[in-house]
């Protein structure tokens, strides 16, 4: 008697399962960092039933309270720091940094872009942006006077997950980017 090996599966297979993890975390279904876990489980996926354990779980209707929508982030001689789940208004934000500290954690962040921008200055201040790993980030922006660094994991991007792009003019500054590993749950 022979064991019956289950069909391989398709790159089509895999991108549909794929879409579908996009559209729950643009739904707010997801963050963008169960989002980047999830999409990574798919590409690695050997057989139908690891595919389906990739979206099994997922709620079948957007969250409440995730609908709350972010266009800016100013601060002013204060300190402001956006964690947690939410929104972008659309693919960009706006933020503006002036004798204060701000920071933005998009480990949680629902969207369903293929960009996300975040664009603004940063004035005698600092802007602290953390993305989870595996996801591809571009830092630019006029630097007078300033420290700028980028530090991420040594992980390939995970197909299906946005760019996000800082473009931030700072002027005795400091801009830092870092990519951080999923939290545990409980802490």
């Amino acid at each position: 008697m022979t064991v019956p090996v289950p069909a391989p599966i398709s790159d089509g297979d895999r991108e549909r399962v794929a879409e579908l993890l996009q559209r729950a975390c643009g739904d707010g279904r997801l963050t963008l960092e169960e989002f980047s876990v999830r999409v990574g489980t798919v590409w690695a996926a050997e057989d139908p039933a690891e595919l389906a354990k990739a979206y099994e779980g997922v709620a079948p209707t957007p969250v409440v309270g995730s609908s709350r929508t972010v266009e800016k982030v100013i601060t002013v001689f204060s300190q402001t720091s956006r964690r947690g789940r939410w929104r972008l208004r659309d693919s960009r934000l706006g933020t503006y940094t002036v004798f204060g500290q701000a920071e933005l954690d998009l480990r949680h962040l629902a969207t369903g872009e293929d960009v996300v921008e975040i664009t603004g200055s940063v004035v005698f201040g600092q802007l602290k942006v953390i993305v989870p790993e595996g996801v591809e980030v571009d830092l630019t922006g006029p630097n007078v006077f300033s420290q700028r660094d980028m530090r991420l994991a040594a992980k390939p991007r995970l197909p299906g997950t946005p760019e996000i792009r800082v473009h931030v003019t700072s002027w005795f500054a400091n801009v830092e980017v870092v990519s951080s590993p999923p939290e545990l749950p409980g802490r």
